[in-house]
């Protein structure tokens, strides 16, 4: 086929549309080629983003000067006189149309432009000058991305999202209604974005060298996510193929989903609870509730990522109580922010860290800065009344952590109460599993909490000292290594010595295979994201308990992650199922 380029599969599916280009990072901004008849389109967006960063300006003008007085205030004004210089946009308009490239690109190209000619001054002069003249231009590269979004949100229109490097940010810049694929320069088969995909069943493909210099904005692309392909201007023919495939995979997902209304349950009467994973109030409309037994993670960083500041108490509360709502009595595990790394908030600037992986992120940043925890454990307590909740902490790494949580906790609910608000009288609190500091005190931190959740994708990271967002590592990113089911089956074992529930909320879980494992080695839940739930409880009604038993003692005695896997996916195959986590091992 012309045009095929071939990636590396990180989530399979097919996708057809138009791609849109992001950026997938804070700092960065993307470069693609614009169509010649849409130079003046993109003319008119850089119009429109001036206009909209100048009215910005006079706003905050007005409130300096209100606050502070009008001599402060003048920043402001010489700011926007900046954004007036016709030189200055006659080179940005120019890049546009002799360069035919996006207008991030030719106002970045304007920003270091200014920034070198400044810097040829002495040092002390230009660090001011290079900050007065950047920062109005930076406000427009602002305005131009947000009403980029903005524009395709307001007519509805589905896409395929392209970027450099495939992030949290890059899977979530649209919400799941819009997103149809994702197709990036970068990305591991193990990083958050491509955990998030597949929990989202978006079509990704990763490691295309120079995909944004190919791509125009709007250009039709096939993503092939089960092959690992993408297609740029698809022909008709091609288009019909895809097509069809399409309507094939979709009544396998039908056929598939009634066998989710049924519980997970072996043939001799063992249970397995199936939860999803969700990342807001709006995944719950993407599947059928009767299919879950509730929601093992609710990520609740996302409700701060999709905002431009912090989310206040009252709107969190009213978040938390919708999805309570809707399981009706199921329980939901809600997760406390767990921001760091890769999941950074635009409006909460974190410092440079040379190892983020091992910086300051999860719980380390929520006990530092007490009030974001403050906010969110008032919200939930309030939210508690109408649901069953459970509170999940993430990145646990030793039981001080805990005591320090329970502390403010039992502080908070005392103050709601005194308040007039009605809490739940007990809302459990589990810890997350993912660091060997918290797995190798277990029997100590088990005393402390009511539940304890193991986040398989951090628990290898940290466990064989792989950062999963690193390409020159991936490849030793290894789920199935016998120090991880080693790991796992401690885990089981002291958690139900202890009479506590234990569960599994990684991306290993996704797999039918992994899930009959894992009830071998003691485990009581799963949670993965819904649409796994069909394949996952067919896998469990298909064996007796002590099979599953049979199959987690086999995998503890092998030596090496190839014979695991091996192992599983023969078992995977006997039942006719799919085994996506293997094939992300390396086999696609």
């Amino acid at each position: 086929m012309p045009n095929r380029i071939k990636g590396t599969s990180v989530s399979t599916g097919l996708a057809i549309a138009p791609v849109h280009v992001v950026t997938s990072g804070a700092d960065e901004i993307p470069t693609f080629t614009v169509g010649e008849g849409r130079i003046d389109a993109e003319i008119a967006r850089l119009e429109e983003a001036l206009a909209s960063a100048s009215a910005e300006l006079d706003r905050r003008r007005e409130i300096v000067a209100s606050q502070a007085g009008p001599k402060e205030a003048e920043i402001f004004g010489v700011q926007k006189l900046v954004l007036q210089d016709p030189g200055a946009l006659e080179q940005v308009q120019s890049a546009i149309r002799e360069q035919r490239i996006n207008a991030e690109s030719a106002v970045k190209l304007l920003i270091d432009r200014l920034s070198q000619t400044l810097g040829k001054l002495g040092e002390d002069q230009s660090r001011g000058f290079v900050a007065d003249v950047s920062e109005p231009w930076k406000r427009v590269l602002d305005a131009l991305l947000n009403r980029d979004r903005e524009a395709v949100l307001s007519v509805g229109e589905k896409v395929v999202v392209a970027a450099a490097e495939l992030t949290p940010r890059t899977v979530t810049y649209f919400s799941r209604e819009y997103l149809l694929g994702v197709i990036c320069e970068v990305g591991g088969r193990y990083s958050h974005g491509a955990v998030l995909a597949r929990a989202l069943g978006i079509p990704c493909v990763v490691g295309v060298p120079n995909l944004l210099a190919r791509l125009e904005q709007d250009m039709i692309v096939a993503v092939d996510g089960d092959r690992g392909f993408l297609q740029l201007s698809p022909s008709d023919e091609d288009e019909a193929e895809f097509e069809e495939r399409l309507i094939g995979r979709q009544e396998r997902a039908s056929s598939m989903a009634e066998l989710a209304l049924s519980p997970a349950e072996t043939s001799d009467g063992a249970k397995l609870t199936v939860k999803a994973n969700i990342e807001g109030l709006r995944d719950l409309d993407t599947f059928d509730i009767a299919t879950i037994d509730g929601v093992g993670l609710f990520r609740t960083e996302f409700l701060y990522m999709e905002r431009n500041q912090f989310p206040s108490e009252e709107e969190q509360y009213r978040v938390y109580r919708r999805v309570l709502e809707r399981l009706d009595g199921k329980p939901v595990t809600m997760r406390t922010l767990d921001i760091g790394a890769d999941k950074k908030l635009p409006y909460f600037k974190t410092p440079h860290e040379p190892n983020p992986a091992l910086g300051w992120r999860g719980l380390r940043i929520a006990l530092g800065w007490s009030d974001l925890m403050r906010v969110q454990l008032r919200a939930l307590m309030r939210a508690s009344v109408h649901g069953n909740l459970r509170i999940l902490l993430p990145m646990v790494t030793s039981l001080e952590e805990v005591r320090e949580v329970h502390k403010l906790y039992d502080l908070l609910r005392k103050e709601l109460v005194s308040q007039g608000y009605d809490v739940a009288e007990h809302v459990p609190v589990g810890a997350m599993i993912e660091v060997p500091s918290s797995f190798l005190t277990l029997r100590h931190l088990i005393k402390e909490v009511d539940f304890v959740s193991v986040g398989t994708n951090d628990l290898v990271q940290y466990l064989l000292a792989v950062d999963r967002d690193n390409p020159w590592v991936a490849n030793l990113f290894e789920p199935y290594h016998p120090a991880v089911l080693m790991a796992l089956k401690y885990v089981a074992s002291t958690t139900r010595e202890a009479g506590k529930s234990c569960g599994v909320c990684g991306d290993m879980a996704a797999d039918p295979a992994t899930a009959v494992m894992l009830l071998g080695m003691g485990f009581d839940s799963i949670s993965a994201a819904a649409h796994f739930a069909p394949e996952i409880k067919h896998a469990v009604r298909s064996v007796t308990m002590e099979e599953a038993e049979e199959l987690a003692k086999r995998l503890d005695e092998q030596a090496e992650s190839q014979a695991v896997r091996g192992i599983l996916e023969e078992f995977g195959e006997r039942f006719d199922l799919t085994v996506d986590a293997l094939r992300f091992g390396g086999k696609a």
